[in-house]
Protein backbone atom coordinates (compact mmCIF):
# COMPACT_ATOMS: atom_id res chain seq x y z
CA UNK A 1 0.00 0.00 0.00
CA UNK A 2 1.40 3.37 -0.93
CA UNK A 3 1.50 6.11 1.65
CA UNK A 4 -1.15 8.74 1.30
CA UNK A 5 0.79 11.20 3.46
CA UNK A 6 4.45 11.36 4.42
CA UNK A 7 4.95 10.17 8.00
CA UNK A 8 6.82 13.39 8.86
CA UNK A 9 3.78 15.46 7.92
CA UNK A 10 1.73 13.61 10.53
CA UNK A 11 4.49 13.62 13.16
CA UNK A 12 4.85 17.40 12.82
CA UNK A 13 1.17 17.79 13.70
CA UNK A 14 1.37 15.87 16.99
CA UNK A 15 1.75 18.07 20.06
CA UNK A 16 2.34 17.36 23.72
CA UNK A 17 -0.36 19.27 25.62
CA UNK A 18 -1.20 18.48 29.26
CA UNK A 19 1.43 15.73 28.98
CA UNK A 20 -0.71 13.98 26.37
CA UNK A 21 0.09 13.50 22.69
CA UNK A 22 -2.67 15.21 20.73
CA UNK A 23 -3.55 16.47 17.29
CA UNK A 24 -5.47 19.71 16.77
CA UNK A 25 -8.77 19.94 14.92
CA UNK A 26 -7.41 22.24 12.23
CA UNK A 27 -4.45 19.93 11.55
CA UNK A 28 -6.71 16.89 11.32
CA UNK A 29 -9.08 18.79 9.02
CA UNK A 30 -6.09 19.69 6.85
CA UNK A 31 -4.98 16.05 6.64
CA UNK A 32 -8.53 14.91 5.83
CA UNK A 33 -8.78 17.75 3.28
CA UNK A 34 -11.94 19.27 4.76
CA UNK A 35 -12.60 22.67 6.27
CA UNK A 36 -12.07 22.90 10.02
CA UNK A 37 -15.65 24.11 10.36
CA UNK A 38 -17.01 21.01 8.59
CA UNK A 39 -14.72 18.75 10.62
CA UNK A 40 -15.87 20.27 13.92
CA UNK A 41 -19.54 20.04 12.88
CA UNK A 42 -19.14 16.31 12.31
CA UNK A 43 -17.52 15.95 15.73
CA UNK A 44 -20.20 18.07 17.46
CA UNK A 45 -22.93 15.89 15.95
CA UNK A 46 -21.26 12.92 17.68
CA UNK A 47 -20.11 14.39 21.01
CA UNK A 48 -21.09 11.21 22.90
CA UNK A 49 -18.23 9.47 21.13
CA UNK A 50 -15.66 11.96 22.46
CA UNK A 51 -15.32 11.99 26.25
CA UNK A 52 -12.75 14.34 27.77
CA UNK A 53 -9.96 11.75 27.59
CA UNK A 54 -10.57 11.50 23.82
CA UNK A 55 -10.97 15.21 23.04
CA UNK A 56 -10.71 18.51 24.90
CA UNK A 57 -10.77 22.19 24.07
CA UNK A 58 -7.54 24.11 24.57
CA UNK A 59 -7.44 27.02 26.98
CA UNK A 60 -6.40 30.43 25.65
CA UNK A 61 -2.99 29.96 27.26
CA UNK A 62 -2.51 26.53 25.68
CA UNK A 63 -3.60 27.86 22.30
CA UNK A 64 -1.04 30.67 22.57
CA UNK A 65 1.71 28.23 23.57
CA UNK A 66 1.14 26.08 20.50
CA UNK A 67 3.30 27.27 17.65
CA UNK A 68 1.93 30.54 16.25
CA UNK A 69 2.55 29.24 12.75
CA UNK A 70 -0.36 26.84 13.25
CA UNK A 71 -2.85 29.67 13.55
CA UNK A 72 -3.92 32.27 11.05
CA UNK A 73 -1.91 35.40 11.73
CA UNK A 74 -4.13 37.75 13.67
CA UNK A 75 -4.11 41.52 13.58
CA UNK A 76 -2.87 43.19 16.73
CA UNK A 77 -5.49 43.10 19.48
CA UNK A 78 -7.57 40.33 17.93
CA UNK A 79 -8.12 36.98 19.55
CA UNK A 80 -8.56 33.53 18.13
CA UNK A 81 -12.27 33.23 17.33
CA UNK A 82 -12.60 29.59 18.39
CA UNK A 83 -10.26 27.74 20.70
CA UNK A 84 -8.91 24.60 19.01
CA UNK A 85 -10.02 21.12 19.96
CA UNK A 86 -7.29 18.61 20.79
CA UNK A 87 -7.77 14.91 20.00
CA UNK A 88 -5.87 12.20 21.86
CA UNK A 89 -4.88 8.94 20.19
CA UNK A 90 -8.22 7.43 21.23
CA UNK A 91 -10.05 10.48 19.89
CA UNK A 92 -8.31 10.14 16.54
CA UNK A 93 -9.30 6.46 16.46
CA UNK A 94 -12.91 7.43 17.23
CA UNK A 95 -12.89 9.85 14.28
CA UNK A 96 -13.00 6.84 11.99
CA UNK A 97 -16.57 6.20 13.16
CA UNK A 98 -17.54 9.81 12.43
CA UNK A 99 -15.75 10.51 9.15
CA UNK A 100 -16.57 7.93 6.51
CA UNK A 101 -14.91 9.12 3.32
CA UNK A 102 -12.27 6.88 1.74
CA UNK A 103 -9.64 9.56 2.32
CA UNK A 104 -10.61 9.90 5.99
CA UNK A 105 -10.29 6.16 6.48
CA UNK A 106 -6.86 6.02 4.80
CA UNK A 107 -5.56 9.09 6.66
CA UNK A 108 -6.87 7.69 9.93
CA UNK A 109 -5.03 4.42 9.39
CA UNK A 110 -1.79 6.31 8.76
CA UNK A 111 -2.24 8.52 11.83
CA UNK A 112 -2.88 5.48 14.03
CA UNK A 113 0.29 3.83 12.71
CA UNK A 114 2.29 6.94 13.58
CA UNK A 115 0.77 7.08 17.08
CA UNK A 116 1.51 3.40 17.78
CA UNK A 117 4.99 3.22 16.23
CA UNK A 118 6.85 4.48 19.35
CA UNK A 119 5.08 1.85 21.48
CA UNK A 120 6.06 -0.88 19.05
CA UNK A 121 9.66 0.30 19.08
CA UNK A 122 9.64 0.47 22.88
CA UNK A 123 8.32 -3.08 23.18
CA UNK A 124 11.20 -4.21 20.95
CA UNK A 125 13.67 -2.47 23.25
CA UNK A 126 12.03 -4.06 26.30
CA UNK A 127 12.46 -7.52 24.77
CA UNK A 128 16.11 -6.75 23.99
CA UNK A 129 16.61 -5.52 27.56
CA UNK A 130 15.17 -8.77 28.97
CA UNK A 131 17.48 -10.85 26.77
CA UNK A 132 20.54 -8.85 27.85
CA UNK A 133 19.59 -9.22 31.52
CA UNK A 134 19.16 -12.98 31.07
CA UNK A 135 22.60 -13.18 29.42
CA UNK A 136 24.13 -11.14 32.23
CA UNK A 137 22.73 -13.53 34.83
CA UNK A 138 23.98 -16.54 32.89
CA UNK A 139 27.45 -15.11 32.42
CA UNK A 140 27.62 -13.68 35.94
CA UNK A 141 27.44 -17.23 37.28
CA UNK A 142 30.12 -18.42 34.86
CA UNK A 143 32.40 -15.49 35.69
CA UNK A 144 31.85 -16.08 39.41
CA UNK A 145 33.21 -19.61 38.99
CA UNK A 146 36.21 -18.31 37.02
CA UNK A 147 36.94 -15.62 39.62
CA UNK A 148 36.71 -18.21 42.42
CA UNK A 149 39.28 -20.36 40.62
CA UNK A 150 41.57 -17.35 40.12
CA UNK A 151 41.24 -16.42 43.81
CA UNK A 152 42.23 -19.93 44.83
CA UNK A 153 45.28 -19.75 42.59
CA UNK A 154 46.29 -16.38 44.04
CA UNK A 155 45.89 -17.35 47.71
CA UNK A 156 49.10 -18.08 49.55
CA UNK A 157 49.93 -21.74 49.20
CA UNK A 158 48.51 -24.07 51.81
CA UNK A 159 51.20 -26.66 51.15
CA UNK A 160 54.47 -26.48 52.95
CA UNK A 161 57.00 -25.49 50.40
CA UNK A 162 60.44 -26.97 51.04
CA UNK A 163 63.15 -24.43 50.85
CA UNK A 164 66.02 -25.18 48.65
CA UNK A 165 69.34 -24.13 49.96
CA UNK A 166 70.14 -22.80 53.39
Amino acid sequence: MTELLPEERIINKIYLIRNIKVMLDRDLADLYEVETKVFNQAVRRNLKRFPEDFMFQLTKEEAQNVSRSQFVTLKRGQNIKYLPMAFTEQGVAMLSSVLNSDRAIMVNIQIMRVFTKPRQMLSGYEELKRKIEAMEQKYDEQFRIVFEAIKQLLEPGKKDVKKIGY
